[in-house]
């Protein structure tokens, strides 16, 4: 197959984030996140939703005893957390957590049937079972998640077994599905396979397993529909009554072959899983058609039917996204999930196309969604991510039951936590890319990079102030006179940036494609770029077909977006009007959740002594104009909000 001209992430091994804000996240993810989620698996967190995720495992491979427990997709769990353990060890060494990992990967090998079948459920509980339920119960989307951990598990410490295990399960499933005859002709409900499976074959070159994931792909959406097929075969046996995952076609993305779908449809970490494995295929095949593809629910997905915190699926019931423009706050679903599902598709877009647009969006649900879904101590965490709460309704609407005033030490369905980690763990493959003798500096993180340009190696240091400060310094470090050149991304939040070379000015001008400044030169030893990102506190607005922003502003700076909460500025955060006379203030905050940059803008309020008094027990008053108090509202960024016990947050605000 003849694949597209792309550039590449490096090996997280040739990246050490120094960041001052990022590496206290790394730090959390080694020493909290990651041992704290080995108890949840192991059921030993006091309080929280048990998982039995791991006794799943020993019981399957004989050595416990036991019935199966929990959600019929709980072997991701496992699987996600061993692929955040493989990352961490690709980017430092730690033996007692190697050995940890190495006893999990011996149980998940005992487990494995001689034919390579690998599923917990179906072993434990319906051992009649395989295969009968795509649309429900996620065989395939267990074995990717798998797969992934066992790539990434074998590139941080060249151990095969796991390798071995993931290969024999691809195998197996290569033999189950395809074109032939005796062959199932189908898909999975959850979109994962298609992803894990070239990651496999990028890993092993076995060009078997890029074809099996372009097949599943191509035979979503074709009539008859599997799905229903299925069904009938099962005599309609239901996993989960109360969601219609067979006939509700847009659910799982089967109401089209992929290739004709050019809107976002249904649940929405389903649909950005989907449009990763379909860019790795274009992308590993020169398929141009389904390239396409990816651009139209790219656009659609980030200019009609996404959060300005890079969430996405706006609806509670499917985990859904809706139509253009339905983006309510107070009801959003906005999975932790789906977000970093949005960044590994934008990442795999940008590979093919270094555009500042994809970058742009991974940057903004990095820092906004992601972080939201996790508390500041690693140890509970948001599966939903609103942009507007209030409490009292949150406990007595039904409408609002998915929404959380306060994050969970755990959940039942336990996929974002794992998701996090893994993201955060891997964080160093997202910084930069290379194509030929390009190096493409996609997110301002503070790192020290190595690789080889053109036979020569080349060392970067990256020093960077954000989220708080737009000043990016680069030292080059080379061993002789090197030629190559340096793509710096221009954030879309920044309308004036500076570049420096040695201290000489640079224009931008025709050195600019799509979002990037392309530095090519000759660079000697200790060269430095000082590239001045300046960061304005930007009242931003929505489309006027967003009915819930309308008439509303959102406070943006640099590439946090920020919010009110009750903390800050009382209760009713619904009365408050921001004033448009005066720039509104930083202040950096060391003290606060952490260090944070508040920022204060000039406001007002409803006059509280007068609401009692005018209104009484009336409901509805004709012509009484309010009357209001000055007051300076406060904002924290986003992704703090809630750390702080239970109280009203709003992102969008009343403007005068």
């Amino acid at each position: 197959m003849a694949n597209l001209s792309i550039s590449r992430p490096l090996p997280l091994r040739n990246v050490h984030i120094t960041d001052d804000f990022w590496s206290a996240y790394i730090r959390l993810v080694r020493n909290v996140v990651v041992p704290y989620q080995w108890e949840a698996l192991n059921d030993q967190i006091e309080g929280a939703e048990p998982s039995h995720a791991m006794k799943n495992f020993k019981i399957s491979a004989g050595l416990e005893q036991g019935e199966f427990y929990g959600m019929v997709f709980q072997d991701s769990d496992v699987a996600k957390w061993l692929e955040a353990v493989s990352y961490l060890l690709e980017t430092g060494n730690d033996p007692e957590l190697e050995q940890l990992a190495d006893e999990v990967i011996a149980i998940i090998a005992k487990a494995q049937h001689a034919d390579g079948y690998l599923n917990t459920y179906f072993t434990l509980k319906e051992p009649n079972g395989r295969w009968t339920n795509l649309a429900e119960c996620h065989e395939l989307y267990c074995a990717g998640h798998l797969i992934e951990a066992a790539v990434a598990y074998y590139r941080a410490t060249g151990k095969r077994l796991i390798l071995d295990v993931a290969c024999k399960l691809a195998d197996c499933i290569d033999q189950v599905f395809g074109p032939g005859d005796a062959q199932i002709h189908g898909y999975d409900g959850h979109q994962e396979i298609e992803l894990a499976l070239v990651k496999l074959y990028q890993t092993t070159t076995n060009e078997r397993y890029l074809r099996l994931s372009q097949y599943f792909l191509d035979e979503r959406g074709k009539e008859p529909r599997f799905f229903e097929e299925e069904f009938h075969r099962r005599n309609g046996q239901m996993h989960f009554p109360s969601l219609d995952m067979v006939f509700d076609y847009t659910y799982n993305q089967s109401h089209l072959p992929v290739r004709q779908q050019h809107t976002a449809e249904g649940h929405a970490v389903r649909v950005v899983y989907m449009c990763s494995g379909m860019a790795d295929v274009a992308a590993e095949s020169g398929d141009l058609e389904l390239l396409e593809a990816c651009r139209k629910l790219w656009t659609n997905i980030v200019s009609k039917r996404m959060y300005i915190t890079g969430a996405i699926g706006s609806m509670a019931h499917g985990e859904a996204f809706t139509l253009d423009y339905d983006l309510p706050n107070d009801t959003a679903y906005a999975e932790t999930c789906a977000s970093i599902g949005l960044i590994f598709f934008a990442q795999r877009m940008l590979q093919i196309e270094a555009k500042s647009e994809y970058a742009d969006m991974m940057e903004r649900a990095l820092y906004n969604t992601v972080l939201s879904g996790m508390s500041q101590d690693g140890k509970r965490f948001f599966y939903v991510n609103p942009l507007e709460v209030w409490p009292d309704a949150i406990h007595k609407n039904h409408q609002l039951s998915h929404v959380k005033p306060i994050r969970q030490g755990w959940f039942g369905c336990a996929c974002c936590p794992p998701n996090i980690a893994r993201l955060l763990a891997s964080l160093g493959q997202y910084i930069y890319t290379c194509q030929g003798d390009i190096v493409y500096a996609n997110l301002y993180i503070g790192s020290e990079m190595t690789l080889d340009v053109i036979g020569q190696s080349i060392k970067i240091h990256q020093h960077s102030e954000l989220p708080w400060k737009g000043d990016v310094r680069f030292t080059i470090e080379v061993s002789a006179k090197t030629s190559f050149t340096l793509a710096l991304r221009i954030p879309n939040w920044c309308t004036e940036p500076s570049l420096t070379v040695q201290g000489s000015s640079v224009q931008l001008g025709e050195n600019v494609r799509d979002g990037y400044v392309y530095l090519s030169r000759e660079w000697n030893d200790q060269d430095e770029v000082e590239w001045v990102l300046p960061m304005e506190v930007r009242r931003m607005k929505g489309h006027p077909q967003v009915r819930d922003t309308f008439g509303k502003v959102a406070l943006q700076c640099g590439p946090l977006i920020y919010c009110m909460e009750e903390a800050d500025n009382g209760a009713g955060l619904h009365q408050i009007v921001l004033e448009d006379e005066e720039e509104p203030q930083k202040h950096f905050d060391q003290a606060l959740l952490g260090g944070i940059q508040t920022l204060s803008v000039a406001a007002k309020r409803i006059r509280s002594e007068d609401l009692g008094h005018k209104w009484g027990e009336q409901l509805y008053i004709a012509n009484i104009p309010h009357e209001w108090e000055p007051m300076t509202a406060q904002f924290i960024p986003y992704y703090a909000w809630a750390n702080r016990g239970q109280g009203e947050m709003s992102v969008w605000i009343k403007e005068k």
